[in-house]
């Protein structure tokens, strides 16, 4: 019997109709000699530090370094702290029994550094020794799948990208835990979440928003002239720019006295852009962001989707290549999108056309190639997904048409001693211009319409500005410019030998970045304002603390990265990693429990049960900061969401007056007063119904 697993039910579907494991059974698929189960994606985790018998938030404990990590099953939170996840129980059950019943394994989880995790920590923890074989694909196409399965790796050839996901997994452990405690227990109040990843990216959010806030714009100015030449007029401004207005009117007042504009000089050429390289998911993200204004979570949530509907191929890839024998199937998945409405005719304008190989490379495709569609045409998609198809389907057309060739022509005028520039250009080939026709292409400003100018000749001016302008200061970050300065961090390091070792390196992974945005909204360290990210004053608040920490060093975080990718490829020993993250471990604790935060916490009274702390709001409960009392009021009460101020007067007066709308198990509405009971529980008051006869 041969068991395979895969990341989700889905997939597994799919792949036990293509081998014949069509029978239903619970929590897996069976027929044909095969027994097909599946994960919810991680359903094992690294155990927190209680189950090392240390007890959390306490100074004394820091830091936590576990000799050897414990895992355990995907926690959920509970009204008294967390619990497994029954759901996630059911399952290992099921996979563990599938697993004993096998004599081999086919892993099916995503290909790739999660993927691989997800296996192995749910191997490791159900204690399994079968062996083990790898089913690696860039899609879920039945072809693909078909291949892959005559294809299988042995297992062990993938134990280099698993020490790395451990690795990595272990790292976020030891720097997450003990960085957030450790500021924590030194601002005595809340939880302040950090992370190997989640805080340089706060510090790159916060650091642009307090430049762009504190930037003074100072004035300048400059001209424009209006002219024309065989009957088509054009603009041109000046080269020069004033810091005085005066010295600007001077200079205009000459050019107007020279009542012409004199032909400097022309000159012109012809330029080719070459077409743009494919998607990865970090350039599919900052375009989506960018045109869609969707976040880089949605557009990876998208992207999973139409890979899981056959129609796009993996999408958590880092490269932005093909290899050889992909770029042998170009010919035909650009046919086929000759049968997709919106890019037919420019599909159907390739037949027959050698493509473009700017994008082949088998030296600079990882773990996948990047993102292209497969051979399945789509049928039904959301309105979303379909604006996500068409960005890959589109730039796979322009990766592997032809470049677009135009004839610029730049001139210089000149008068009253001062010059003025005027650019123009003529599209003599679209190329892969063309499959947007020009929309959305990020198209420069070369359209001005120049007439054919001569040196030497002489221009009317039929009018002339004196322009006032500012300067102004970088914008706020974007999801698309956050993802772009994660990616490039190492590219704007000053010391230029780490900048050299870190330039492919960033932060994040493509994987992970959306997911490290995320967690920044969650924590409520940013927010969105229109397509800006900005920070709040929480997130303000651990900026100020944490920017000249260790926490948040970006060149830091890129090595790690560089380390990880070390790993993987077998050139590094994942122990010395680890050595190197407790030592930093230390060090971050040692700085942060040093430190002192200031939030403001707005409304807040004294604990009624052990009268030395004082309540703590979040969003779900509220808590005593006292880290040895259990009091704990959680704020969604039968379907009614309590304010801060009505669990200020329950633990101040022990009872709230009447509160409207709560839900019964039955649907049913009904008001209530809280009051604590003498063990401090929470428990509902209810009025007296009024015309009660009197006993």
């Amino acid at each position: 019997m041969i068991a395979l697993i895969a990341e989700k039910p889905s997939v597994a579907k799919d792949i036990a109709r293509i081998i014949g494991a069509t029978r239903k059974n619970d929590g897996y698929l069976s027929g044909n000699g095969y027994m097909v189960t599946w994960a919810f994606g991680h359903l094992i985790q690294l155990a927190m530090p209680e189950a090392y018998g240390v007890a959390n938030f306490r100074r004394e404990s820091l830091p936590v370094i576990p000799e050897r990590f414990q895992l355990i099953p995907r926690q959920v939170k509970a009204e008294k702290g967390y619990k497994a996840d029954p759901g996630v129980l059911k399952q290992l059950k099921v996979i563990k029994d599938v697993f004993d019943r096998c004599d081999r394994i086919i892993v099916a989880t995503d290909a790739g550094r999660e993927g691989e995790a997800i296996f192995r920590y749910i191997y490791s923890y159900t204690g399994c020794t079968k062996p083990f074989v790898r089913l690696w694909i860039s899609s879920l196409t039945d072809k693909a799948i078909r291949e892959g399965l005559e294809n299988l790796k042995d297992g062990r050839e993938y134990d280099n990208l698993y020490r790395s996901a451990k690795a990595r997994s272990e790292a976020d452990w030891l720097i997450g835990i003990n960085a957030t405690q450790a500021l924590s227990v030194a601002a005595g109040q809340g939880v302040f979440s950090l992370g190997r990843v989640q805080t340089p990216t706060l510090v790159m959010i916060c650091s642009r928003f307090l430049e762009n806030r504190n930037f003074v714009p100072t004035k300048f100015w400059q001209l424009k002239a209006s002219t024309a030449s065989g009957g088509i007029s054009f603009t041109a401004q000046s080269t020069a720019k004033w810091e005085q207005q005066p010295e600007a009117i001077a200079a205009l007042q000459r050019v107007k006295d020279a009542g012409q504009l004199a032909v400097k000089s022309v000159e012109r050429k012809e330029t080719s852009q070459e077409p743009p390289l494919l998607y990865d998911l970090t350039t599919l993200q900052k375009e989506a962001n960018t045109k869609l204004d969707f976040s880089a979570d949605k557009t990876l949530s998208i992207a999973q989707s139409l890979y899981e509907k056959k129609v796009m191929s993996y999408p958590r890839t880092g490269s932005r290549y093909i290899s050889e024998d992909v770029f042998d199937e170009m010919p035909g998945r650009v046919a086929l999108l000759g049968q997709y409405p919106r890019f037919a005719g420019y599909a159907a304008g390739l037949n027959g056309v050698t493509l473009n190989r700017r994008s082949v490379n088998d030296g600079k495709v990882t773990d996948h190639h990047a993102l292209i569609v497969t051979e399945n045409l789509p049928g039904e998609l959301s309105k979303d997904e379909r604006a996500v198809y068409e960005l890959v389907a589109g730039r796979m057309l322009e990766a592997f048409s032809g470049r677009c060739v135009k004839d610029v022509t730049t001139a210089v005028l000149s008068a009253g001693d001062t010059d003025f520039t005027v650019k123009g250009a003529v599209m003599k080939e679209a190329g892969w211009r063309g499959v947007f026709s020009g929309q959305e292409t990020g198209e420069d400003e070369e359209t001005v319409n120049l007439p054919p100018l001569q040196e030497g000749e002489n221009l009317p001016i039929s009018n002339m500005e004196l322009l006032e302008k500012h300067t102004k200061p970088k914008p706020l970050h974007t999801e698309s410019s956050l993802l772009a300065a994660m990616e490039n961090a190492g590219k704007e390091l000053e010391d230029t030998g780490l900048n050299a070792s870190l330039k492919d390196a960033g932060i994040g992974t493509p994987a992970t970045r959306a997911a490290i945005i995320e967690t920044l909204f969650a924590r409520q360290y940013i927010v969105r304002e229109k397509k800006n990210l900005v920070p709040t004053d929480k997130g303000l608040a651990v900026y100020r603390i944490v920017k000249d920490k260790k926490i948040a060093d970006v060149e830091m975080t890129g090595m790690w990265e560089t380390a990880l990718a070390k790993i993987e490829a077998g050139s590094m020993d994942a122990d010395t990693f680890r050595k190197g993250i407790e030592v930093y471990t230390r060090q971050i604790t040692a700085e942060l429990l040093s430190v002192q935060l200031s939030v403001a916490t707005g409304e807040t009274c004294p604990c009624p049960k052990c009268g030395s702390g004082r309540i703590l709001f979040y969003p779900k409960v509220a808590k005593c900061s006292n880290v040895d009392c259990t009091f704990t009021v959680f704020r969604n009460k039968c379907d009614k969401q309590l304010t801060d101020k009505q669990i200020v007067e329950l633990a101040t007066k022990r009872k709230t007056g009447l509160i409207k709308g709560f839900k019964g198990k039955n649907g049913k509405a009904f008001d209530a007063s809280l009051v604590l009971d003498g063990e401090f529980n929470v428990a509902f008051s209810f009025p007296e119904k009024k015309g009660k006869p009197k006993k």
